[in-house]
């Protein structure tokens, strides 16, 4: 494809790895960002192989390795002991495992590898575009473009998607959570994403997440779920610390330093499904295009792979409607089961169904142990599910790059 010029609304990952090799392929490349400061937004995440995979091509392997705390185990129990999931990676293969990270770690590194003809505009907030001309316009009038390519990438509260295609589902999810980081220090689980629930009201999880670059304490991700609508209340510290406590003692313990609540971000999230991708010179990327609830952990991951997509699309087909709807295709072909899972179990976990919670935790744990039932659930957490029953194929290479390191 020639040298096209691209206009990138949003510097989330997806933003941030679609500018990186979109770049080094050529095209001139502008950024717009609405926060007038570029920053990662978020404690941390859970790296699924995918999404490691796509930091392989990028030539950033190492560096993620070094930065993040690998996890072998997810292993989530009610406050009274009875287990209600307990997954491995080594079960499906080997060489597999997740990779707890900081935002601001993969921020970092996505950001640092960005450096050749870079242009980033920040405190400039799109509000609206026209697709078939290229042109953006900001909150203050000023127009910017006209661009070949127009790349959304603003997030799961994108307030651009609607120019692209009508969305078939967009509406909050009624819970969400708060986040913080907190040192390791003597945390005995350093390679086990842990979560405790009482019904599904009640949920607390810790994910250690490594280190990030210019900070070489190993820190963990506390989450704390809540409904959405009280997540901007003013909590009381002692009666925070108190219903945290009542979940898991060992947690709260870590929380002895954390301001409560200023302390902690608040986390909100959208299901959101769309006709169409792309109209005109713009296509949907991320959270814009395919958000949903982070119980299976895939957001982050997600963005990789859609960047990665786009890019391979627009290698192999010489127009912008070709690669548009090769690259679609190729990624609904993989979130939609992601979509219906994330769909039908958050309420499971996150809601006031707490009659659901009991046969969860009767019925999970011991589903999961079946043969077929474990490895497809693995293949779920992984990321390496396509569609019901289809497998998205691991470069041999990047597994191979995986074992040395190992």
């Amino acid at each position: 494809m020639k040298r096209l010029r691209v206009g990138i609304i949003g510097y989330g990952t997806g933003g941030q790895a679609m500018a990186l090799l979109l770049a080094r392929d050529g095209h001139h490349v502008e950024v717009f960002e609405q926060a007038p400061q570029l920053g990662p937004v978020g404690a941390g995440f859970l790296l699924q192989p995918t999404g490691l995979a796509v930091l392989w091509q990028l030539g950033l392997l190492d560096e993620t390795l070094r930065h993040g705390a690998r996890i072998g185990r997810l292993f989530g129990e009610t406050r009274e002991g009875r287990t209600v999931m307990d997954m491995r990676y080594r079960d499906l293969d080997k060489r597999l495992f997740g990779l707890g990270m900081q935002r601001g770690a993969l921020f970092a590194l996505l950001d640092a590898a960005w450096q050749e003809a870079r242009n980033v505009h920040c405190g400039r907030r799109i509000v609206a575009m026209d697709v078939e001309a290229g042109v953006l316009s900001d909150e203050h009038g000023v127009e910017h473009g006209a661009f070949d390519l127009l790349v959304v990438a603003d997030g799961a509260a994108s307030q651009l998607r609607g120019h692209v295609g009508e969305a078939l589902l967009d509406r909050p999810y009624p819970w969400g959570a708060q986040w913080c980081l907190v040192p390791r220090d003597g945390w005995p689980f350093s390679d086990e994403l842990r979560q405790r629930y009482v019904g599904a009201r009640r949920m607390a999880g810790m994910l250690p997440v490594g280190t990030r670059p210019g900070d070489d304490t190993p820190r963990m991700s506390f989450f704390w779920s809540l409904p959405a609508h009280s997540l901007d209340a003013q909590h009381d510290e002692t009666r925070w610390r108190h219903d945290v406590a009542d979940v898991w003692p060992q947690a709260a313990a870590t929380l002895r330093e954390t301001a409560v609540p200023h302390g902690l971000a608040r986390a909100r999230y959208r299901d959101a499904a769309h006709r169409r991708w792309h109209r005109g010179r713009a296509v949907l990327l991320g959270d814009a295009a395919h958000a949903m609830s982070p119980q299976l952990g895939q957001g982050a991951n997600m963005a990789l792979i859609d960047a990665l997509a786009l890019r391979d699309a627009m290698r192999a087909h010489g127009e912008l409607g070709s690669a548009f709807a090769s690259y679609e295709q190729a990624r609904r072909d993989h979130v939609g089961i992601y979509h219906f899972w994330s769909r039908w179990l958050t309420p499971l976990f996150q809601s006031e169904h707490d009659a659901l919670a009991a046969i969860r935790d009767r019925l999970f744990h011991p589903l999961t142990r079946m043969p077929g039932g474990r490895r497809h659930v693995l293949r779920v957490l992984t990321g390496t599910r396509r569609g019901w029953l289809g497998v998205l194929p691991m470069d041999p290479a990047f597994l191979e790059a995986v074992a040395e390191r190992a």
